[in-house]
């Protein structure tokens, strides 16, 4: 009798936590990944016939964080395949997050803690990612390869979200758009390179499973450098050093988002590229830690560098359409119209105006801010599909 009510409790716990790692993560995506306005988004007709004659790219999205089939809509989060073919996107930039702080935030955090690692367990990650940063990257890697895979149309073949690692990739893409496939481009980032675990190999491991922006820091230091929001501050490492020659020397491309100012100035004065800020803010605009200031706008490009300006309260200060074009028109004044781009931080655990179906509306409120259509055309794809056509591997 005991042995079979021991029995008894013990199912109804392994139920209770079950059903709490079944839902854990849909809640915390949902808490967490959320728009002040849910749509659906109107804008004028000048701006949605503009939209239409855009390749808009953005810089920065964190959706394979999450347990989302990208190919599905969603009525949470902000970005998957309908929302994006409906925003006009040609190509989405889906970063990797592997570690986060716990009380994370933007003046000071340590790596001595991790939220990623109940989330990997509760979203089903294979069991070595539970401990591994590298195969936690390498498996959203994977996320993003099996979509694109699963993306393509019966019968035709022919993928509605389409990886991208060349040169000849992003042709490829605006060929197929063009041709009114609706074709939508996927590049591979991180966000951090704490994955390479301090080994510089795993720089080519990432590279090989198609990753080809690589963001330096996140909220806290790690063996490349210092992040703008951890406790040193400082520059890059000699580590650091010799992953920037390991990526000059592939053609890959440097993200110094959430990099600490002597990181990006050690960045600045080592690589031989252009760099990129993958999503962020102007000090001009949004005084903050991570945003960045005047004389950084110029330096970044002055190498040929762009800027990607999000979305949410961190990067412009009040997650606002308004303040959005404010911060890209700033930019635009310091840096240049050929340097500046979209960078939303969409699913970045951020509260953002809008989810990717609004891109009209982001054409609208560049519009009202004083920007030309040309100008436009630049912000929201024209600068970033440069810089990939410059950047990325010839093959």
């Amino acid at each position: 009798m005991l042995r079979r009510l021991l029995f008894t409790v013990a199912a109804l716990v392994v139920a209770v936590v079950a059903f709490g790692m079944l839902f854990a993560a849909d809640v915390a995506d949902r808490s967490m990944n959320k728009v002040t306005t849910p749509g659906p988004y109107r804008a004028s007709p000048a701006a949605e016939s503009l939209l239409q004659r855009l390749d808009v790219v953005d810089l920065h999205a964190d959706a394979l964080l999450w347990d989302r089939d990208l190919l599905e809509r969603h009525d949470h989060g902000h970005v998957d395949l309908p929302r994006l073919r409906e925003g006009h996107v040609a190509l989405q930039v889906f970063s990797v997050v592997t570690k986060t702080p716990r009380g994370i935030n933007y003046d000071r955090n340590t790596d001595e803690t991790d939220n990623v690692t109940l989330l990997a367990i509760t979203e089903h990650y294979p069991y070595l990612a539970w401990f591994s940063l590298r195969e936690r990257a390498l498996w959203q890697a994977r996320r993003l390869r099996n979509a694109a895979a699963r993306s393509a149309a019966v019968g035709s073949g022919v993928p509605e979200l389409r990886l991208v690692r060349t040169r000849a990739d992003v042709a490829a893409l605006l060929e197929a758009r063009r041709s009114g496939k609706g074709t939508i481009g996927a590049l591979l980032a991180t966000e951090g390179l704490h994955p390479l675990e301090g080994r510089l190999e795993n720089l080519d491991t990432l590279a090989a499973a198609g990753f080809r922006m690589f963001g330096f820091t996140h909220f806290f230091d790690n063996e490349v450098g210092g992040s703008a929001h951890g406790v040193g501050h400082g520059g890059l490492t000699p580590f650091g050093r010799a992953v920037v020659q390991r990526l000059d020397s592939l053609g890959l491309i440097i993200d110094v988002a959430h990099g600490s100012p002597r990181l990006v100035d050690d960045v600045l004065a080592l690589t031989r590229r252009p760099v990129v800020v993958s999503h962020g803010g102007v000090q001009g605009t949004c005084p903050g830690p991570r945003n960045l200031t005047d004389d950084q706008l110029r330096r970044i490009a002055a190498g040929g560098g762009v800027i990607g300006i999000g979305y949410w309260d961190g990067a412009i200060c009040a997650p606002t359409v308004e303040a959005f074009a404010r911060a890209v028109v700033y930019a635009v004044k310091v840096a240049g119209e050929d340097h500046v781009a979209l960078g939303s931080d969409f699913d970045g655990a951020t509260t953002t105006p809008f989810h990717a179906s609004a891109m009209a509306v982001v054409a609208q409120s560049l519009r009202e801010g004083g920007l030309s259509d040309e100008q436009i055309g630049k912000v929201m794809g024209g600068n970033a599909l440069r810089l990939l056509a410059t950047l990325l591997p010839a093959r």
